[in-house]
C-alpha cells in the first residue's frame, strides 16, 4: 500500500509540472509579446492570474479566500506571505488581482519553461551578491515609482525544517515599503505546506486557505521603525497560523 500511494503521489507530482508548463507552451507567443515591454505588465499580470488558476484547480487543489478588509485596486502595495511551498507564488497571484511584481531567488528561473517568463518578469535575487541586492531595490524602486505593488516571501526562503511555522524575517520588504510610504498587506496561507511541500513524497489535493489581513500603513516611519514593524508584521502571521493549526 505505501509503494502504490508514492507511485501514485509521484504521478501527481509529474502532473503538476506538466500542467504549469503546457499553458506556457501554449500561450508562448502571447506571453513573450507581453512580457517586451514594461507597460505592458499589467495585461501579462491578467494571463498569469489565469495560469495560477490552471494550475491549483488543474491539480485538485480549492483555494478559498477569506479577508479583513478589500484591496484598493488604486494603490500600490508591499504584498507580503508565509512562504513554504511553490505554490505559494500561484496562490498569490490567485488571490491578489492588483498588478505585482515577485522579488524571489533567481534559482527559480532555472525551472524549465516556467523559469524563462519568470526571469523575464521577476525581479530576481541573489542573497550571497551585495551587488543583486543593491540592483534588486534599484528595480524594485521603478517598478514602485510606475504604480505596480511588489511582493516578497519575507523569509526569504522555505524552511528546510518543516517543523518551523514561521522562519524569521529578512528586512527588503521593509525597507522597500518605508522608502515608498506604501502600506504592507500581509497575506496567511495556511495549507500549502500540507498540500505541496518540498517533501516530493507528501502532499496531495484539496483545500487552500487564505487569508488577507488588513492592511498596515508606513506614513510617516523612517528606516529606525523597520525593525518594530518587520516584527509587528511576523506576529500577525505567526498569530494567524498558530489559530488555524
Amino acid at each position: 500500500m505505501f509503494i502504490i500511494r508514492n507511485i501514485l503521489i509521484l504521478l501527481w507530482r509529474i502532473w503538476f509540472y506538466v500542467i504549469m508548463g503546457v499553458p506556457i507552451i501554449i500561450m508562448f507567443p502571447v506571453l513573450l509579446v507581453l512580457t517586451s515591454r514594461e507597460q505592458w505588465y499589467p495585461q501579462f499580470f491578467i494571463v498569469a492570474r489565469f495560469w495560477a488558476k490552471i494550475v491549483l484547480y488543474g491539480c485538485g487543489f480549492v483555494p478559498k479566500l477569506t479577508k479583513e478588509a478589500e484591496v484598493d485596486r488604486k494603490k500600490s502595495y508591499m504584498f507580503v506571505a508565509n512562504h513554504t511551498s511553490m505554490t505559494d507564488i500561484m496562490l498569490m497571484l490567485y488571490c491578489v488581482k492588483n498588478p505585482f511584481v515577485f522579488v524571489g531567488k533567481k534559482e527559480l528561473a532555472k525551472i524549465p519553461i516556467f523559469g524563462f517568463f519568470y526571469k523575464r518578469t521577476c525581479i530576481l535575487v541573489d542573497r550571497s551578491s551585495q551587488k543583486s541586492r543593491k540592483e534588486v531595490f534599484d528595480r524594485a524602486h521603478a517598478r514602485l515609482h510606475h504604480g505596480t505593488s511588489i511582493c516578497i516571501f519575507p523569509e526569504g526562503g522555505v524552511p528546510d525544517d518543516e517543523t518551523i511555522v514561521l522562519d524569521t524575517f529578512k528586512d527588503g520588504a521593509f525597507r522597500l515599503a518605508i522608502d515608498h510610504q506604501i502600506p504592507i498587506l500581509p497575506l496567511v496561507f495556511f495549507d500549502n505546506k500540507k498540500r505541496f511541500s518540498y517533501n516530493f513524497f507528501s502532499g496531495g489535493p484539496g483545500r487552500m486557505r487564505a487569508h488577507i489581513l488588513s492592511e498596515i500603513p508606513t506614513e510617516g516611519l523612517t528606516q529606525e521603525n523597520k525593525k518594530e514593524l518587520k516584527g509587528r508584521i511576523y506576529n500577525i502571521i505567526l498569530e494567524a497560523l498558530q489559530k488555524s493549526s
